[in-house]
């Protein structure tokens, strides 16, 4: 449950400022046509240190400048500087408990009309409380989305584009509504897996990881990357990118998704199929002990992705 103390807070039009003054017109144009992108960002709070450490803000940052081109949004503030700004804020909030941060980068113009250019812009950035995003205690039960994965030449999956997640969300409510507790989706083609409804996905077979190429219409996810590095350098499993059918998740030993939200999440069934034991599996369980350790600072090789606050 979240935290009703928090947030206080939210950086809005170039200033630190009380989140309940951080208002947008009813009229702006991100509201009225999807125009702005975002990024997500965990602040984990370590008992051990007393303290809260930001997971991987750099590189968060890096991802939105990036794909701030494919908006055309001119992000006035350079990385480090939201950076520093972050801290501030999550400082100011004073959590003691794990915490989401969203920048949204955004065209913030009045005028009618879907467009990219020609229209003013800006950014905020505001935290909350955030624990489980998926249930981490016990393998979740998911389906093949009838909903296919937007392309990249509609709009581009690699971007968290706020538009986009129309996509996410008719995927996901599909789901509950069939009694799952998420969604895996097909790429525009229906051939190949892509993601789930807003995280990526591992598949574990004969003791390899696979995960679907950033060409299968995927978010270039950043715990999709430390996924793939902590499972190469610390438990010594390469993983292989290729292009993944529907039946091989039937067939596979483990599957669990990944993402700043659902971190590491054991999948125990796929269209009411067991995978595996239906349990957690040893891999899994390994991959997701190591990445909490990783994002509390337990892990001294991966200092530098945690920022303490």
């Amino acid at each position: 449950m979240q935290n009703s103390e928090h947030p206080k807070y939210a950086f809005f039009e170039g200033r630190i400022t009380e989140i309940s003054r951080a208002k947008v017109d009813i009229r702006t144009n991100a509201l009225q046509y999807g125009t702005a992108i975002f990024e997500g960002i965990r602040s984990y709070w370590s008992q051990k240190d007393g303290c809260n450490y930001v997971f991987r803000m750099h590189d968060h940052y890096k991802r939105l400048h990036k794909n701030s081109n494919i908006m055309m949004i001119d992000i006035k503030y350079d990385i480090e500087k939201l950076c520093s700004i972050t801290l501030e804020l999550i400082k100011k909030e004073n959590y003691t408990e794990d915490a989401y941060i969203r920048p949204f980068a955004y065209n913030s113009g009045l005028k009618i009309g879907p467009k990219l250019t020609g229209i003013e812009q800006d950014l905020f950035i505001y935290s909350q409380p955030l624990g489980q995003y998926l249930d981490l205690d016990k393998p979740i039960d998911v389906c093949v989305s009838s909903w296919a994965r937007i392309p990249d030449n509609c709009i581009p999956p690699r971007a968290k584009i706020a538009g986009s997640y129309v996509n996410s969300a008719i995927q996901k409510t599909e789901a509950l509504l069939n009694g799952f507790d998420e969604a895996i989706v097909l790429d525009s083609n229906g051939q190949h897996i892509s993601e789930g409804s807003a995280m990526n996905i591992f598949m574990v077979k004969d003791g390899m990881l696979f995960t679907p190429p950033v060409n299968d219409d995927i978010l270039e996810g950043i715990t999709r990357d430390t996924v793939i590095r902590i499972a190469a350098d610390k438990l010594g499993i390469d993983t292989k990118q290729r292009s993944i059918d529907r039946t091989e998740l039937y067939t596979a030993d483990e599957l669990f998704f990944c993402g700043t939200g659902a971190q590491v999440c054991s999948i125990g069934s796929v269209d009411r199929r067991k995978i595996g034991e239906g349990t957690t599996g040893a891999v899994t369980a390994s991959i997701q002990e190591l990445y909490f350790k990783v994002v509390k600072n337990e892990v001294k090789e991966y200092s530098g992705w945690c920022t303490k606050v």
